[in-house]
């Protein structure tokens, strides 16, 4: 069996970080199609702003006798979401793109829609339908990646495992409400 060395030569690695030193964090190794990975990224990214705007809408409509519980978690989920939706942009900024948060056009690119519900229960119904979208939308976004971009596979991963939390929180708030 021949000798196959694990790593480039330390010599090749230097002088290929020294080319195209402008693509920061984008280097010949990456073999994934930037434009359409920051687009993902970016429908992910409209995809948690949606999702932050409709947990903050339920947050402050929850009424009733469970509402401060609910509003709770409400409240939780908008703040996870926006921890995504920042980790996303920036992971959006290391690959040479530009985070697309302009508010024109936000619904047509989130997977999720924005329903807002008139009840405690319809807007936790509203949020579950929500979180599955996204949990199947970045499974396939997962998938997608690969080995081609393991930094925002990793990422996807990690928001997928909280999204499936959230989902797993709001079928148990449905159950305590006995819907």
């Amino acid at each position: 069996m021949a000798y196959k060395p694990f790593l480039t030569d330390i010599k090749t690695l230097r002088e290929r970080a020294r080319k195209h030193i402008e693509n920061g964090a984008v280097t010949e190794g990456y073999t994934g199609d930037r434009e359409t990975v920051i687009k993902l990224l970016n429908e992910a990214l409209a995809t948690e702003l949606v999702c932050v705007l409709r947990y903050k809408r339920h947050y402050f409509m929850a009424t009733g006798i469970h509402a401060d519980s609910v509003a709770a978690e409400f409240l939780e989920h908008a703040n996870d979401e926006q921890g995504h939706a920042d980790q996303i942009a920036a992971r959006i900024v290391q690959l040479g793109g530009a985070p697309n948060f302009n508010p024109e056009g936000l619904l047509t690119r989130s997977h999720a829609e924005y329903v807002e519900g008139d009840s405690l229960t319809e807007m936790i119904k509203e949020d579950l339908v929500a979180e599955r979208i996204a949990i199947d939308s970045y499974r396939e976004m997962i998938t997608y990646l690969g080995n081609d971009d393991p930094t925002s596979r990793r990422l996807m991963e990690s928001i997928l495992a909280v999204e499936e939390e959230h989902a797993d929180d709001l079928v148990n708030l449905l159950g305590e409400l006995g819907k």
